[in-house]
């Protein structure tokens, strides 16, 4: 359990209430971390969504996240508080990578990864490994385009394709929790929510052949892929995750709205299969009104937390305006190095702690009805959609 400076200090939180809010996580979407020491040109790029070095003269630290890492996670790594970002690099190479993750996946507080493979490579840890250093259980969610960037390398023609895809969308979702797509960035959510047609499907399979190495961004195969990846998603009783909002230079900010995709979102409400919103900031509303209307929509903050830091409470305030208490998750989308799982699930709760000290003191809710909150959103709605 982290300890309780974690939460803010001051706030008048009853026991059961603190006890909520430090128990453990569910962290239902995650990435590996580097297994390799890294220089301080190579971290400051893993902490920023930006895919180029800091302008001359600047650095990384100076970013919300950056000042967050001196904060809280030096002390982890037996620094003082806000640490010179070049003591702080210095130490994490004195520790070395595999104390580093240890350290700060295990004071993170999570009992159980669900950790998205489709960034997978040698210098990332396995979602085994992570589960291992973490002191947690670990469990997949397997990517949709990573599986057809597979099929695409193989297929020899244009029917071989369209039938291995499915089949080996059905085999890896034999061992997972749970789908994701990430067609925000191939195309953006924009896209049209109608099943394509089997000979739209092969037109545009034949064009995709002649080119498998490149990424998929054909918005047919696209629906194709993810239509597909709902009928595997229905007949094994899995959630679908999508990437919605803030993200990496690759996206279409404007195009990666959830709202864009209701069309999608009604089209597959009669299959059952949760939805499940990711990230969503800066359109955190737009993504709990859906989840406030639609009974198979979820939603979480992800990245938001550890990107906006110190005024993640405020993000966290607003994601509660409107979503249901059991449609929010947790995740920290900790990608890269271990200090975005400690800081994510730190402001976690620290931002929950707030709200659910100002509701009881303004008489909105019962100590009781605060710690049940903590514990569905920290851990009990995840367990609940990915049958955990």
């Amino acid at each position: 359990m982290p300890p309780a400076d974690d939460l803010p200090a001051g706030l008048p939180l009853p026991d059961p209430v603190r006890e909520a809010l430090l128990a453990p996580l569910v962290d239902h979407h995650c990435h590996g971390v580097r297994r390799d020491d890294l220089g301080r040109a190579a971290f400051e790029l893993m902490i920023t969504e930006s895919a180029w070095p800091a302008p001359p003269g600047t650095t990384h630290f100076d970013t919300p996240i950056g000042a967050a890492i001196r904060r809280w996670c030096a002390p982890v790594l037996d620094l003082d508080p806000h640490a010179p970002a070049a003591v702080y690099v210095s130490r994490r190479a004195e520790l070395g990578a595999v104390e580093v993750n240890r350290r700060l996946l295990r004071r993170a507080g999570v009992v159980a990864f669900l950790v998205d493979t489709g960034l997978n490579t040698p210098e990332l840890l396995s979602a085994a490994e992570l589960g291992r250093l973490g002191g947690a259980a670990a469990d997949e969610i397997v990517r949709l385009e990573r599986v057809e960037q597979e099929v695409a390398g193989s297929a020899t023609a244009a029917v071989d394709y369209v039938d291995s895809l499915a089949a080996a969308l059905a085999a890896r979702a034999a061992r997972a929790v749970g789908l994701k797509t990430v067609v925000a960035y191939r195309h953006g959510l924009d896209f049209d929510p109608a099943r394509p047609s089997r000979g739209a499907v092969l037109a545009a399979a034949g064009r995709r052949l002649t080119e498998p190495g490149e990424r998929l961004s054909d918005p047919v195969l696209l629906r194709h892929l993810l239509w597909n990846g709902m009928d595997v998603a229905r007949d094994r009783s899995l959630p679908v995750q999508f990437h919605c909002g803030y993200g990496d230079p690759d996206l279409d900010l404007h195009r990666a709205d959830p709202a864009r995709m209701t069309g999608f979102i009604r089209a597959v409400q009669p299959s059952g299969v949760p939805v499940v919103l990711l990230h969503c900031y800066p359109f955190h509303r737009q993504a709990a009104y859906l989840a406030s209307v639609y009974p198979h929509v979820y939603v979480d903050l992800g990245l938001a937390l550890t990107h906006t830091a110190a005024g993640s409470a405020a993000v966290v305030e607003e994601m509660l305006e409107l979503v249901p208490f059991h449609k929010q998750l947790f995740s920290s989308d900790c990608y890269g190095v271990a200090e975005t799982c400690h800081l994510g699930a730190l402001y976690f709760r620290r931002g929950l702690a707030r709200a659910l000290a100002a509701r009881i003191a303004e008489g909105e809710w019962t100590a009781a009805d605060a710690a049940r909150v903590a514990h569905m959103i920290g851990a009990g709605n995840a367990r609940r959609v990915y049958r955990l």
